[in-house]
C-alpha cells in the first residue's frame, strides 16, 4: 500500500493535522528544516569564559556599582580625616545695623529716650584644632569691632580689637565622640574595601552563569539541530522501509513524530539561545542584540582540591565578615558607654587667654593691649528621672548581648560556610569526571544504535531512548562544568583567597 493511502488512515490523522504546521508530505522528500540556522543570521565576535568575567569586571553594572560603593567609602574616610586636622575659618557682619528709641542713663542717674542708629561690623579669624585623644577642642582666634552711634548729640565711634586669644573646651565624664567616631570609621573603611573584593567576586560568579547559560543554550540548539537532522534522515529511511513493508505504520507515525518534536524543540532552543545571549550582553555591558557567542570552556582551574581548614583561616583573615562583626560589636559598646556616662555627673570645662582693646580710632585699638581671661566651668547630673536612665542601660546593655550571640552565631556559620565550599569544591571536580564519561559513552552509544538501526538490527524506539539519553548526558556535562566553576568561584568570594595562585585577592586601585 502506498504511503498516500496510508496516510489517510484513522491513526494517521493527528499527523496529519501536525503536517499542515510543517508541511511533510509522504510521496515527497521532506521539506528543508526551518531548525537550520538561517545563513544571513549575524555572527558575532566570540569571547572565552575568561574574556567574559574581565568584560564584567570592568564595563558590567553590577562592577560598576560596586567601585562607587568603594569610592564613595574612601571619600569618607579622606573627609573625616579631614575633620581631624586644623580648620581656619573666617566668620563676619558686614554690617549691622539697628535704629531705635534706646533709654541712655545721663551722669545725674535720670534715664532719657532718645533715637539712635546703631552701626555695627565684625570680623573674626579662628583657627581650631580637634583633640581626638581627649574629644576637646583648643582654638586661636582675632577679631576686630567696629560700632558707630549716630542720631543725636552724643553720636560716637568705636573700635574694639582682640588681636589674639587662645582658648581650650573640654568635657569631662561624657563620650569622646571623636575616638568612636575614629574607631568606627576605620573599621568601615576596611569593611568597604573588602566588600569591594566581595561584590567583583559576585559579579564574576554571575559572569560565570551567564556564561554558561549562553554556552548550554548554544550546545542545546547545536544539539536539537543536529537531532533534527538525524530524525529528518532517519524519518525518509523509516518511509522506505514501509513502502517495501519492512516496518509498520506505527513506526513510521512514530518517527514522523519525533522529527516534528525535534523541530519544535530547535525552535525552542534557538529562542532560549537569544535571551541567554541577551542576558550576557547585559552584565558585560554591550548592546543587548549584539551577536556575541561564547568560545567552549577550555577546562576547569588547575588546582589542588582546597583544605576545609586553610578555606576557614583564609575566610578569618580576608573577608569582610569578620570586620562587620567587629564593628557592630564596637557600636554595641559604644552605646552602652554612652549611655552610662550621660545619665550621670558631667563637666565642661572653657578657658581662654588673651588680649584686647577699645578706642575711637583704629590704631589706638591696637595700643596699650590689656589682659583678657576668661573660665568657666559648667556641671550637670540628673537627680530625677523617674528610672529613665537606667531604662537606657538596660536596654543598652540587652542590646549589646543581643549583638554578641548573633556574632558568635554569624562567626560559626561563616567557618561552616568556608569549610563546605572548600568540599563542594573537590565534590564538584569529582562530579565533572564522572559527568565528561558519561557524555562521551551516550555520544557513542547513539552512535552504534543509529549504525544498527540503519542495518536493522534494533527498533526505532530503542534508537530514540539512546538519542535521549545522549542528550540527558551531554546536558549533565555542561551543568557539571558550570558547577565546578561556580563552586571556584564561591569559595574565592567567602575566602578572598585564589586556590589556584596560593595568594590572597586584593582590590584594584
Amino acid at each position: 500500500m502506498d504511503a498516500f493511502r496510508t496516510l489517510r488512515r484513522p491513526a494517521a490523522r493527528a499527523v496529519s493535522a501536525l503536517l499542515l504546521a510543517a508541511p511533510l508530505s509522504a510521496q515527497a522528500p521532506a521539506a528543508p528544516m526551518p531548525t537550520q540556522a538561517p545563513a544571513r543570521e549575524p555572527v558575532g565576535p566570540t569571547i572565552t569564559l575568561e574574556e567574559t568575567v574581565d568584560r564584567a569586571l570592568g564595563n558590567g553594572p553590577s562592577a560598576r556599582a560596586a567601585r562607587s560603593a568603594r569610592d564613595a567609602a574612601r571619600w569618607r574616610e579622606r573627609g573625616f580625616s579631614a575633620g581631624l586636622m586644623p580648620r581656619l575659618s573666617f566668620a563676619g557682619t558686614l554690617p549691622s545695623y539697628r535704629r531705635a528709641i534706646t533709654p541712655i542713663v545721663q551722669p545725674d542717674g535720670t534715664i532719657r529716650y532718645l533715637s539712635q542708629r546703631l552701626t555695627q561690623s565684625s570680623a573674626e579669624l579662628r583657627l581650631e584644632q580637634p583633640i581626638a585623644f581627649t574629644g576637646g577642642n583648643v582654638f586661636v582666634s582675632s577679631a576686630l569691632e567696629r560700632a558707630d552711634i549716630t542720631g543725636n548729640a552724643s553720636g560716637s565711634r568705636l573700635w574694639q580689637s582682640t588681636p589674639f586669644t587662645i582658648g581650650i573646651e573640654q568635657s569631662l565624664f561624657r563620650p569622646n565622640n571623636i575616638a568612636w567616631n575614629s574607631r568606627e570609621q576605620d573599621l568601615q573603611l576596611t569593611v568597604a574595601e573588602r566588600a569591594y573584593v566581595e561584590a567583583r567576586e559576585d559579579a564574576s560568579a554571575a559572569a560565570v552563569t551567564a556564561f554558561f547559560d549562553l554556552y548550554a543554550a548554544q550546545m542545546n540548539l547545536a544539539n536539537a539541530e543536529t537531532n533534527a537532522a538525524v530524525n529528518d534522515s532517519l524519518f525518509l529511511l523509516s518511509k522506505g522501509r514501509f513502502e517495501v513493508g519492512r516496518i509498520g505504520e506505527n513506526d513510521l507515525l512514530q518517527s514522523e513524530l519525533a522529527l516534528l518534536r525535534a523541530r519544535a524543540s530547535a525552535d525552542e532552543a534557538r529562542l532560549a539561545r537569544d535571551r541567554a545571549r541577551s542576558a550576557l550582553n547585559l552584565l558585560i555591558g554591550a548592546p543587548a542584540d549584539a551577536p556575541v557567542a561564547v568560545a567552549p570552556p577550555a577546562g576547569a582551574p588547575a588546582l589542588v582540591a582546597p583544605d576545609p581548614d586553610r578555606a576557614v583561616a583564609e575566610a578569618k583573615r580576608n573577608s569582610a565578615r569578620p570586620v562587620e562583626l567587629e564593628l557592630q560589636e564596637v557600636r554595641a559598646e559604644r552605646a552602652l558607654r554612652t549611655a552610662r556616662l550621660e545619665n550621670g555627673f558631667g563637666m565642661t570645662v572653657r578657658a581662654s587667654y588673651g588680649y584686647n582693646q577699645t578706642a575711637p580710632i583704629f590704631n589706638g585699638a591696637y595700643q596699650s593691649l590689656l589682659n583678657q581671661q576668661t573660665a568657666n566651668v559648667g556641671v550637670e547630673m540628673p537627680l530625677v528621672q523617674w528610672r529613665a536612665g537606667k531604662a537606657a542601660v538596660e536596654a543598652a546593655r540587652a542590646e549589646q548581648d543581643r549583638v554578641e550571640t548573633q556574632t558568635r552565631l554569624a562567626r560559626a556559620n561563616q567557618e561552616q560556610d568556608a569549610r563546605f565550599s572548600a568540599l563542594q569544591v573537590a565534590q564538584a571536580a569529582r562530579q565533572l569526571a564522572l559527568a565528561a564519561k558519561a557524555d562521551t559513552v551516550g555520544e557513542k552509544r547513539f552512535d552504534i544504535a543509529k549504525n544498527r538501526y540503519i542495518i536493522g538490527r534494533i527498533a526505532i524506539s530503542d534508537l530514540f531512548i539512546a538519542q535521549s539519553e545522549k542528550d540527558a548526558a551531554r546536558t549533565a556535562s555542561i551543568q557539571a562544568l558550570r558547577q565546578y566553576w561556580l563552586a571556584y568561584y564561591r569559595l574565592r568570594r567567602l575566602t578572598l583567597f585564589d586556590f589556584a595562585t596560593n595568594a590572597p585577592l586584593r582590590p584594584d586601585a
